[in-house]
């Protein structure tokens, strides 16, 4: 019989003492205990899941001495023809842990490739609790969270960035749909500055910061109320942070 397939949530944290901290608010402990009896994992970075794992075992005894588990990488640059080696164990009886970078895993994730190809291969399939930047935005951000669409990164260059600005305000007006996007944190402060310059005025721009941290900043203002913020040299404490943005036309 195959093994299941376990979503493994990760903190949204950077450092280790943030992670140390976090741990204990925002994963339950059923699921801490559960990873920690896995011997099998696809991570999207190794290094980073082995660190995950060394938190854990502070309070959950893992299943192997570290240096004994199982830990193969699932990352972007990963071809479609290695992910049915990746499902090997599971189809020999292991259960395997898919852990992210950050956040869950198959959402914004090259793990859902992964996901799609248990079940075709009849494998179970659990998604365990943990947290979601873009749902924790969504819920704090006051925008309509009954219809949303996430769209990633937009274009880098500025006019076609702008463009798509546009098609998804009119989109969102059309279907009172909120739009949430992401953005290499480095690039933070020229998104929120597109989004200012090139929404309408009254449309609701959010941008949250560093979710579930001591760090975190969660703020709704108009595009007005961004440029003028902007022009007054008050942007958010946001660069190189990991950020979600959303708007919403103003009706």
């Amino acid at each position: 019989m195959a093994g299941t397939l376990y979503l493994i949530p990760n903190t949204l944290g950077q450092t280790e003492a943030q992670q140390a901290h976090l741990l204990a608010q925002i994963i339950p402990a059923t699921v801490q205990k559960m990873t920690a009896e896995l011997t099998h994992f696809v991570a999207e970075n190794a290094k980073t899941t082995r660190a995950y794992l060394k938190l854990l075992s502070l309070s959950h005894p893992l299943a192997k001495p570290m240096q004994e588990l199982s830990i193969t990488e699932l990352n972007v640059n990963t071809p479609a023809a290695a992910l049915e080696a990746l499902l090997s164990p599971l189809l020999q009886g292991h259960d395997v842990g898919l852990i992210s970078e950050a956040g869950v895993p198959a959402v914004a994730d090259p793990g859902a490739n992964l996901v799609r190809l248990a079940h075709q291969r009849h494998i179970c399939v659990r998604p365990l609790v943990g947290p979601s930047s873009l749902l924790l935005a969504l819920m704090a951000s006051g925008l309509n969270g009954q219809s949303f669409a996430f769209h990633g990164y937009l274009p880098t260059d500025t006019g076609l960035r702008a463009k798509r600005i546009k098609e998804l305000e009119e989109r969102s007006k059309k279907e009172l749909q909120t739009q949430l996007l992401i953005e290499t944190p480095y690039r933070n402060a020229a998104m929120l500055e597109a989004l200012a310059n090139t929404c309408h005025a009254s449309s609701l721009i959010c941008v949250a910061t560093d979710l579930t941290l001591e760090s975190e900043s969660i703020q709704t203002l108009s595009a007005a109320d961004w440029k003028q913020r902007l022009k007054a040299n008050q942007a958010p404490d946001f660069h190189k942070k990991p950020t979600v943005f959303l708007f919403l036309a103003n009706q």
